[in-house]
């Protein structure tokens, strides 16, 4: 992880965090010709503890660098959502960091199972999920018509 970085609990909606947010939408929208998420807004709600989610953001010097969150999937799994690392702190393992932190938050919020869905030209994330145990399985909705979509899911021990 960068030097000096900290994770920790952040709203989805504080502008320096939703910068982030805003930055790996545009990234997904340049490796795909202009598409990004294509599923549900999301909004600060889904990603508070009572609602079943919770947001992180890892700072240097109080500057978010990277951020991830888990909504609500169904009752017993969450979502893993805008997953980010800022491309200059990239190379670190502050994204794996994020990742182990979120499926902790998500055991704690009661789930037995974490699923993502990425796409088929991030070999970077792919890597990280496999290596960190996702397995693939068929997308749901709304990306199962979706070519360039790929969907995982971690059982959590």
């Amino acid at each position: 992880m960068p030097s000096g970085a900290e994770l920790a609990p952040a709203r989805f909606d504080e502008p320096d965090v939703f910068a982030l947010t805003v930055a790996q939408q545009e990234e997904m929208r340049g490796l795909y010709e202009g598409e990004a998420d294509i599923g549900p807004t999301r909004d600060a709600w889904m990603f508070e503890r009572e609602h079943g989610g919770t947001f992180l953001a890892a700072r240097i010097d109080g500057r978010p660098v990277g951020c991830g969150g888990i909504a609500r999937f169904d009752d017993t799994r969450g979502e893993l959502k805008r997953m980010y690392v800022e491309p200059g702190s990239r190379g670190h393992g502050l994204g794996r960091r994020i990742l182990d932190a979120l499926e902790q938050e998500a055991r704690e919020l009661g789930y037995v199972a974490v699923v993502l869905e990425t796409g088929d030209k991030q070999p970077e994330a792919l890597g990280l999920y496999v290596s960190s145990g996702y397995e693939r399985i068929p997308c749901y909705e709304p990306y199962a018509s979706r070519e360039l979509s790929l969907c995982f899911e971690k059982q959590l021990g």
